[in-house]
């Protein structure tokens, strides 16, 4: 086993990863940048590396500078969480290439599925259903005619990632030359690599994905599913499992066409096999693999009863993963609302500021994984997610219960949230059946916005950020020529 892990990310994901070595009896490395030097998770490590400034090819993406950390702190070993350099095949080599473990896959499994249009080209001879598109276009007459062939509407998307980065759904000819532009643009930024691929739009489709884990050793089983259709921007706000829609028969078929997908690349570790699935047919189309953990992991581990980090962590130091399909079963329901500082009633554009209140949810059967805490700073240089909040009952209805009392008790005061928006998608009878497709969110709550604020609550808080915040006291905004002012009781009274 590993003496001391280095985290190549920040944030919850980072805090995640360290509570489970933690609990392995492991050492912890944090990485941050100077926007985050007081942030949650350089407080939580055993030890922590300034890599750079705010910008993150400065610092997560610098993988000289991660390398150097690793090395420098006599790390065995480097995760990379989501989303920064986890799927980047480069990065995977670099830290072997250093005599350092690479908590993942291996680089060649990264190369071959961690490129989507490499990967559909991959799944199709291996005889999984794919979306119908083209990879491997180059200039804007390739993708005109590729665009043509399909049919509108189609999906322009980035061929080295993931997350809804470089991503825009084209709906007629006008509208493609801008979206190229624009999705490549953001491809860059995001991945540093601006090519892209062009397939079929399924507007009404769902989007199932399927956990896969295995060992170094040849063994590798499904997790079962995430219903993942509750999504704005083609990114994922709402998550759970069991998926409200599939039948044990379909649900056992697309487990084994993951396996399948997995084991064509000779994937180890945990990674994820994205479907489109069309409720009207029945019929699923692969969509993506994601070789790296995912954000929702958390609805997998309450159903499964898996600690799908520790397992990561296990099996990198090779391990065998010890348990066969049959050894797997879904248990309740399980369902992850990601609260995000922004603004759904605006474009959901993010929100920044100081938190100046943050009060998690707690009980039976609520989870929150976060970075963040009271007197944190959400600046503009990283993802906006505040948190993941997770819950587990014995049934769906109960679970979306729950989950509704969760996100009634999570305040957060200083950044506009989507709390609200996420309070009103669960009320919703669509929801409430699972007749939620990709699209719905864009057509069901377009001119959404929020209820308007508790004046009573404002005012109290008012009050508390003069008496508390400032530092001041009772005494000091108190009327001293006054005996019966409110503040000077000293008694049983409270205001």
């Amino acid at each position: 086993m590993f003496n001391k892990i280095l985290i190549a990310n920040r944030g919850e994901i980072a805090i995640r990863i360290m509570r489970a070595c933690r609990e392995l009896g492991i050492q912890t490395v944090a990485v941050y940048s100077e926007a985050d030097k007081d942030s949650l998770h350089v407080q939580f490590a055993d030890e922590a590396i300034l890599l750079g400034e705010a910008a993150a090819k400065e610092s997560y993406l610098n993988v000289e500078k991660l390398i150097r950390a690793a090395l420098d702190t006599q790390a065995d070993a480097i995760h990379p969480g989501y989303g920064f350099l986890s799927e980047n095949a480069s990065f995977a080599a670099a830290v072997e290439s250093a005599n350092l473990t690479f908590i993942g896959p291996s680089a060649d499994s990264i190369r071959a599925m961690g490129d989507k249009a490499e990967s559909k080209i991959l799944m199709k001879k291996a005889g999984v259903p794919t979306v119908p598109g083209y990879e491997g276009l180059e200039t804007y007459d390739d993708f005109q005619k590729a665009a043509d062939e399909i049919g509108y509407p189609v999906l322009v998307k980035a061929a080295a990632g993931g997350g809804g980065k470089g991503m825009r759904v084209v709906h007629e000819g006008s509208e493609l030359k801008e979206a190229i532009e624009l999705a490549k643009r953001e491809a860059l930024n995001a991945f540093g690599d601006e090519r892209l691929l062009v397939e079929k739009y399924l507007a009404d489709a769902h989007h199932i994905e399927i956990q896969v884990f295995g060992d170094q050793h040849g063994n590798l089983i499904h997790l079962f599913e995430r219903e993942c259709s509750v999504q704005r921007r083609h990114q994922k706000i709402i998550e759970e499992s069991p998926s409200p829609l599939l039948t044990p028969e379909i649900r056992a078929r697309m487990g084994e066409a993951a396996v399948h997908a997995a084991k064509t690349v000779n994937y180890f570790n945990a990674g994820t096999v994205e479907f489109i699935f069309d409720p009207k047919t029945s019929q699923y189309y692969f969509l993506e693999m994601n070789t790296r953990l995912q954000v929702e992991h958390p609805v997998t581990e309450l159903v499964t009863g898996l600690d799908l980090v520790r397992w990561q962590i296990r099996i990198a130091a090779g391990e065998e993963f010890p348990f066969q399909q049959e050894d797997i079963h879904q248990h309740g329901h399980a369902i992850e609302c990601r609260v995000y500082a922004e603004d759904p009633a605006n474009g959901f554009l993010p929100s920044t500021g100081k938190l100046l209140q943050f009060i998690q949810p707690y009980g039976p059967g609520v989870r929150v994984d976060s970075g963040f805490t009271l007197g944190s700073d959400v600046t503009h240089f990283y993802d906006p997610l505040l948190a993941k909040l997770i819950v587990h009952a014995e049934n769906r209805e109960a679970a979306i219960q729950r989950m509704q009392t969760a996100l009634h008790d999570f305040v957060v005061h200083g950044v506009v949230t989507n709390i609200d928006f996420m309070r009103a998608v669960l009320t919703t009878d669509d929801f409430k059946q699972g007749h939620v497709s990709t699209r719905w969110v864009e057509t069901t709550f377009n001119d959404w916005s929020p209820a308007k604020p508790d004046l009573h609550a404002l005012i109290a808080a008012a009050l508390a950020d003069v008496i508390f915040i400032s530092g001041k006291t009772q005494s000091a905004v108190a009327n001293e020529t006054d005996p019966f002012n409110p503040w000077k009781q000293t008694g049983s009274y409270r205001n």
